[in-house]
């Protein structure tokens, strides 16, 4: 009997979580901003404890969690309609180097140690410091760098170049099922869908993994195993 107080109170508790977070938004699933991180881990450790304790109140700790996703909506629409909340809980971005020029005091500020700045610049690709224009410390604990005009990958408009735009290519074949919505949406047909099969040598769509269609209506097919 207790073992089924436990599943049922974990399943309850669980609902509430996925209630809260989609009430919340994608934020809390993503990188984390400060006070975000603090409700997260508050919301689940309440979780927790309506999960397994059984002697007490389910209400108690139900009402408890919806305050607190409550407290998040508040907060994350003063951050939206007001900048110097939004500075206040969640920080601002703190330039730590710039044309060369380390700032100890910026790194002091938001709390980076040396040490720390390297291993971020590595995990960014910049293992030189003479690539780096300027770097950002933002307040989610990631670091924007900059790279100096010389060091920047080429780019199409560097060599006066216009290609057409690109979009992301649309399933029509989901694990051999003809997606025909997708197919519609595009403009194209079935018969299209045939002849691009029989031009790569596929004789029907249960031979197909995964079909692509690209912008310019091409059929990118990976087959099934």
């Amino acid at each position: 009997m207790e073992i089924i107080k436990v599943i049922l109170a974990s399943f309850f508790s669980a609902g509430i979580l996925f209630v809260i977070a989609k009430i919340i938004g994608h934020k809390q699933v993503a990188q984390l901003e400060f006070f975000d991180y603090i409700t997260g881990i508050t919301i689940g450790s309440i979780a927790a404890e309506l999960a397994t304790t059984l002697d007490k109140p389910w209400w108690k700790p139900t009402v408890s969690m919806l305050a607190f996703g409550l407290v998040t909506i508040v907060l994350s629409f003063l951050t939206r309609k007001f900048t110097r909340t939004r500075k206040f809980i969640n920080g601002t971005p703190t330039i730590v180097m710039n044309d060369g020029k380390l700032y100890r005091s910026n790194m002091k500020k938001a709390k980076l140690e040396l040490s720390e700045f390297l291993l971020l610049c590595r995990q960014e690709g910049y293992f030189d410091l003479n690539d780096i224009q300027t770097a950002v410390f933002e307040y989610n604990g990631k670091l924007s760098i900059l790279p100096k005009s010389t060091k920047r990958p080429l780019n199409p408009e560097d060599m006066q170049l216009e290609p057409q735009p690109q979009h992301i290519g649309t399933e029509i074949i989901l694990d051999g099922r003809v997606m025909g919505d997708n197919l519609k949406r595009k403009g194209l047909n079935e018969a299209w869908l045939k002849d691009q099969l029989r031009q790569q040598g596929i004789g029907s769509p249960e031979e197909v993994f995964l079909g692509l269609c690209g912008t310019d209506n091409t059929l990118t097919v990976y087959k099934a195993d």
